[in-house]
């Protein structure tokens, strides 16, 4: 069939935009989208703006959600872009709804138990439960502020909580609001712009020599009388005095080893490892506790306990209560023995303090208290340095008072 040729002026005429501007709705526009999840802005029903911003998503994938309200598209856009920039430096919080005590309780179980001791572990728990939870535990985590805080602190001054309860108040807190900002709960630690409680230093109260000697004296013939020696020749803590099992008792060179402490919770025997890896320790004893020890195996083999676990152990051969101890032993023998009532702890006071008045370099106290530094050891027996100054210059003073002379 033949090609018909058709004019080129028939072909333009087929062609209606041809040779004509095009008209503003046929230009193509070029579109610039918003990225996913990076918000947006729309009007409500009630007139009121809003905008929406994805955040995260959840443990299944499910995108998670903020939205901002305002009376104008410019209120709206300006909480947006602080929403985004948040989000770009890591600073923006998944979770709203959260309050101060849910967290403390999720830290406490999912952060909290596994790392630390048992011991630690409980004085973490009371603290949030009889005071922080108490003040501040409804207090939603994004809206806890450092003047709540503060003003925590300020009440329970006023109810009669000593500075040393308010300060580990404030470890807690601070250590679990570390927590929430790197979880991402929580943009800072609001806990950095508060002023912390302030404690006194605790003084410690241990017995004379004199006292000491009447504390022994009286503690012939008791059944915890190896206990007390050792307490008072060896600086040991009580849990590991309770700790103690004949294995860690070197009759012949003269030692104890420290390898464990133990307590007794609600009728449950914890065994943990000593306090500071300085705490794991061999301390050389006198004579006279070794002589004590030896004569508290033979009371224990009288009882019929010679196999029991534990060197001091109770009437049934099982771990002794610290507390069962103090008030059915300790407080009865003070009070016999006519000297104040002290804390058991001060036994362990007593036997640093003995020692460094009698001259021992503050290094050989340490390693026998199992002090992680020597700078605990002398910040903690602060109150013999005095003495211990004035005999070193009154020593140094005759040396070359003597020379000179």
């Amino acid at each position: 069939m033949p090609l018909t040729l058709v004019p080129s002026k028939m072909l333009e005429s087929t062609n209606p935009t041809k040779g004509k501007p095009m008209s503003d709705s046929t230009k193509k526009r070029p579109t610039k989208r918003r990225g996913n999840g990076e918000g947006s802005i729309f009007q409500r029903g009630d007139n009121r703006w809003a905008a929406t911003i994805t955040i995260g998503h959840d443990a299944n994938g499910k995108r998670k959600r903020r939205t901002v309200y305002g009376k104008t598209r410019g209120e709206v856009q300006e909480k947006l872009t602080k929403l985004q920039s948040q989000k770009l430096d890591g600073t923006l919080c998944d979770d709203q709804k959260l309050t101060v005590g849910d967290f403390l309780t999720r830290w406490l179980e999912d952060s909290v138990r596994p790392s630390v001791k048992e011991l630690t572990y409980d004085n973490y728990e009371v603290a949030i439960r009889v005071h922080i939870s108490r003040h501040i535990g409804g207090v939603k985590l994004g809206k806890l502020s450092p003047a709540k805080v503060q003003g925590m602190y300020s009440v329970m001054e006023q109810g009669g909580a000593s500075g040393h309860v308010r300060l580990v108040c404030h470890a807690v807190l601070h250590r679990a609001l570390n927590q929430a900002v790197r979880w991402q709960l929580v943009p800072r630690n609001v806990c950095d712009a508060v002023d912390p409680p302030k404690a006194p230093k605790r003084e410690i109260q241990p017995f004379t020599a004199a006292e000491s000697q009447k504390l022994l004296i009286e503690a012939r013939g008791e059944r915890f009388e190896a206990l007390y020696v050792l307490a008072i020749m060896g600086g040991f803590r009580q849990g590991e005095l309770l700790g103690l099992k004949w294995e860690d008792i070197d009759m012949d060179a003269g030692t104890v080893m420290v390898r464990r402490t133990l307590r007794v919770k609600h009728g449950r025997v914890i065994v943990t490892s000593p306090k500071s890896a300085k705490g794991r320790r061999l301390v050389e004893m006198p004579q006279m506790a070794m002589d004590a020890l030896q004569d508290h195996r033979k009371r224990m083999l009288a009882e019929g306990h010679a196999g029991a676990e534990w060197i001091f152990c109770n009437t049934a051969g099982n771990a002794i209560d610290k507390n069962n101890l103090v008030r059915r032993s300790y407080k009865p023998l003070l009070k016999r023995a006519g000297v104040p009532m002290r804390r058991f702890h001060d036994l362990r006071h007593t036997h640093a303090t003995l020692m460094l008045l009698q001259g021992e370099h503050p290094k050989v106290v340490q390693e026998r208290m199992g002090h992680a530094t020597i700078g605990m050891t002398l910040d903690t027996y602060s109150h013999v340095m005095p003495g211990m100054q004035r005999e070193a210059a009154d020593r140094l003073g005759n040396l070359f008072s003597t020379a000179i002379a």
